[in-house]
């Protein structure tokens, strides 16, 4: 179970006096998480969700709660952090910073339907338009300077064709990218099928937002893309990439530059992750005892996109 600070009734339930959510009943820790220990807090009124922030830049969690609160407040399916009493939403439980949500229903989807795609479509769609206004900044961590940043340290890790491979694509990006300016706004970050929460083709919810930043919004969708819409292979599905990107265009309209750059940016996307574990894989291995992700199905994500590009953008 990834609880790492294990907490006790007695803490939480005097942790919950700040707020206005009944009395505590029972507290289970959540197994699954890779970073922060996060526990279900049903009260007498309510079931809610308490994290506790292990690692990572913690001086940027003000950027997160303020995202989040921004999107709650435009109807969008976020778990918006509850404030306490005394209007404040960012606490500290057991020596960690701590936040409280509420707890929303659903199920991740391991298989979306393309139903299920269109529903995320038009939600990211409508987040990053409603993103556009949101005054918080936090550049993009992981865009094309931190994979020149990052590169070298898998390289004596890899065969000479994954080597040949990754400077050709840094090469190639370098190059498509070069003075390029796209629309910016918020951005999700990490949204993989198992940060969304859907009851049927319902989506009930969008979580984790702590690889949230600013930048272009392009990038979001490409981790989208690459997630939700590739085979075992690596390659698209057309019914799922089809639906994504209509329900999303019928709430963003893409500009020209975009739907030039959208390849590159596919290809970016699929290398950031790549490289990202890799790096768990051979250099800064979890803190804790959890099994890596397979970086070798984004090597063949990458290399899909590259001998087959996708269908333009509307």
């Amino acid at each position: 179970m990834a609880v790492f600070t294990p907490l006790s009734d007695e803490q939480v339930a005097h942790f919950l006096k700040r707020y206005d959510v009944g009395t505590l009943l029972a507290v289970e820790g959540v197994a699954g998480g890779t970073e922060n220990s996060t526990f279900f807090v049903t009260t007498d009124r309510e079931v809610l969700v308490l994290t506790l922030f292990e690692q990572g830049e913690q001086e940027e969690l003000p950027f997160f709660v303020d995202l989040l609160a921004w999107l709650d407040q435009h109807q969008l399916p976020v778990p918006g952090p509850l404030f306490d009493r005394e209007g404040v939403a960012l606490q500290r439980l057991a020596d960690r910073p701590a936040l409280l949500f509420p707890r929303l229903r659903g199920r991740h989807p391991e298989q979306p339907r393309p139903t299920q795609c269109a529903a995320i479509g038009q939600v990211l769609g409508q987040m990053h338009r409603v993103s556009q206004g949101f005054q918080g900044i936090r550049p993009n961590p992981r865009d094309l300077r931190w994979v020149h940043a990052v590169h070298s340290r898998v390289m004596s890790y890899l065969g000479h064709d994954d080597q040949t491979l990754i400077r050709d694509r840094i090469d190639a990006l370098d190059s498509r990218l070069s003075n390029v300016v796209l629309p910016q706004g918020a951005l999700h970050g990490d949204l993989f099928r198992d940060n969304t929460l859907y009851e049927g083709d319902q989506l009930c919810g969008v979580i984790d937002f702590y690889n949230g930043c600013t930048g272009d919004l392009l990038f979001d969708l490409a981790i989208v893309i690459n997630d939700w819409c590739s085979d075992d292979d690596g390659a698209l599905i057309p019914e799922r990439y089809e639906a994504i990107i209509e329900a999303y265009a019928r709430e963003r309209a893409f500009t020209d530059q975009e739907r030039r750059i959208w390849p590159t940016m596919l290809e970016l996307t699929a290398l950031r992750y790549w490289l990202s574990r890799l790096l768990v894989v051979y250099v800064d291995p979890p803190a804790h005892a959890l099994t890596p992700k397979d970086p070798a199905q984004y090597r063949r994500i990458l290399t899909s996109r590259i001998a087959h590009p996708p269908a333009p953008l509307p």
